[in-house]
């Protein structure tokens, strides 16, 4: 064994921190008017079931559609799908593709539900 760490636990080691808003703090964010990019990575029926106004790009698409996306790029991007592990999977893409402010929304649109849009 040479010592060198192998190019996947590199990549590993190297990669950004995972960082995540919870609903509430979103929930500030926008009523401050800060501005916030929210992408919703989950399917077409799940957005028109519930939405918060995020664009829609699933999951699957979005390693397509980052070459569309480089006006984002240094922008405050918030990313959420059901429960938040798409949406966790997103940021990493999204990051590893040089997109550096990128959030995931812990929970996803269950906790958002559960805590900010009660009805």
């Amino acid at each position: 064994m040479t010592g060198r760490m192998s190019p996947i636990l590199e990549n590993l080691s190297n990669s950004k921190k995972m960082e995540e808003l919870n609903p509430s703090e979103l929930k500030a964010k926008l009523e401050k008017g800060e501005n916030v990019k929210l992408i919703d990575v989950r399917e077409p029926y799940e957005h028109e079931e519930y939405n918060i106004g995020g664009d829609l790009i699933p999951l699957a698409e979005l390693m397509g559609r980052l070459g569309g996306m480089d006006e984002y790029r240094n922008q405050v991007i918030v990313v959420y799908c059901k429960s938040g592990n798409r949406s966790q999977m997103a940021q990493n893409i999204m990051q590893n593709a040089g997109f550096d402010d990128v959030y995931n929304l812990k929970g996803g649109m269950d906790q958002w539900r559960e805590e900010i849009d009660t009805v």
